[in-house]
């Protein structure tokens, strides 16, 4: 039986952490990613280049991103074992909307980083 005075398994930090980590690596995604992606999907204006301008601070949205994701990965992983060590270990729905929002920060950062090498690998062929 559940000791009802238990604290659930992930704290609002840690989904902070997740949407933080998504909004850095939306950042990092911004200057390449996102206007091909507007592009591919038939927007267009003269907006979309202004996006080229967050370029220079890509490397600071990444490693934002990066320390975001390794920061919430801690976190979840140390309160999972912290709870299963008191003999009560379930998945609550938060832990999962955290993960899921921790992967989908990940994807968007290595897509981000290697989005502009795959360009320039496919304008060379």
């Amino acid at each position: 039986m559940a000791n009802s005075n238990a604290q659930p398994l992930v704290q609002p930090t840690t989904r902070w952490v997740s949407v933080g980590a998504i909004a850095a690596a939306l950042g990092a995604a911004s200057c390449c990613v996102v206007p091909f992606l507007l592009f591919a999907a038939g927007v267009s204006g003269a907006w979309i280049g202004n996006l080229t301008a967050l370029e220079p601070y890509q490397p600071i949205f990444a490693l934002t991103s990066i320390g975001l994701i390794g920061f919430g990965a801690w976190r979840l992983r140390r309160r999972a074992k912290l709870a299963c060590a008191e003999g009560y270990c379930a998945t609550p729905r938060a832990d999962r909307v955290a993960k899921i929002g921790l992967w989908t920060a990940t994807v968007l950062v290595v897509v981000a980083l290697v989005f502009p090498y795959l360009i320039r690998a496919l304008r060379l062929s």
